[in-house]
């Protein structure tokens, strides 16, 4: 096994099986956006994202559905044109395909999760 897969597989075999805080797992970062892989699997991944305000994704299409979990903050996130204001607790169902963007408010965190089959 590579080495990024091992600190991978070990990574979320460290997460596995105890509660976790999703919003105390990725942290801000002045300027960006920060990403952490929580599961990375042949059927899809789970992804937290944390924005700085004024951050985003810029319009993109993905051949698969996606769901966005807002987890602290508020975003505008544009699927096929269609803008929309999401905050924490909300979510979204990005269809394969559709394009779309993501802009953060303010510093915003999300979770994704892409399903590949």
């Amino acid at each position: 096994m590579a080495q990024d897969e091992e600190t991978k597989t070990t990574a979320a075999a460290d997460l596995a099986g105890r509660p976790l805080k999703l919003a105390e797992l990725v942290d801000y970062q002045t300027g960006a956006v920060v990403s952490r892989t929580l599961v990375d699997k042949k059927a899809g991944t789970v992804t937290l994202f944390a924005f700085d305000g004024g951050q985003g994704l810029s319009e993109h299409t993905a051949p698969f559905d996606a769901v966005v979990n807002v987890i602290d903050g508020e975003a505008e996130i544009t699927i096929s044109g269609e803008a929309m204001t999401l905050s924490a607790g909300d979510m979204v169902i990005m269809p394969a395909g559709a394009p779309h963007s993501v802009a953060a408010v303010g510093p915003f965190k999300m979770m994704l999760t892409m399903i590949r089959s």
